[in-house]
């Protein structure tokens, strides 16, 4: 049967892209105390550490963020907040950025009479649009835009 967007979008395991987002944000707004090592970062979300120091890894492996060692260890951002997206942080840690699986998937019996097909595509760059827009600056700063306008 099929799953409405909202279904899709809320049965995806994003917990590692919410995770991995809180754990840069977190080094992005502390950079005045040098490295963030994963252990404080999961004390102060309550976030497994195993998990935490996984999650690091590969956005260190995607070179979002760099390891230091030494006593005073961590991570530290590679680039300036302003340039690093808010998108290339959730491909980093979960793949291409899709709402459905259905665009990849071609198992699906509704695939024939499918009407969402195009408009879901539409939808997801949209979305992918405005996250590679979206930079850590902008959610480390107070301001909430009103209303996102997305230009076609």
């Amino acid at each position: 049967d099929h799953m409405t967007i909202i279904q899709a979008l809320e049965a995806r395991d994003t917990k590692r892209a919410d995770y991995g987002l809180m754990a840069i944000h977190y080094i992005a707004i502390h950079d005045d105390l040098g490295a963030v090592n994963a252990k404080r970062i999961a004390e102060e979300f309550s976030i497994p550490q195993e998990l935490m120091a996984k999650i690091l890894q590969r956005m260190a492996k995607e070179r979002l963020i760099v390891s230091q060692n030494g006593p005073k260890g961590g991570y530290v951002l590679s680039r300036r907040p302003a340039e690093i997206t808010v998108g290339e942080v959730i491909r980093a840690l979960e793949g291409p950025i899709s709402i459905v699986s259905c665009l990849e998937d071609d198992d699906c019996p509704q695939m024939e009479r499918c009407s969402l097909r195009l408009p879901v595509k539409k939808i997801q760059a949209a979305i992918t649009q405005m996250l590679d827009s979206m930079s850590l600056a902008e959610l480390t700063s107070q301001d909430v835009p009103e209303l996102l306008t997305i230009s076609k």
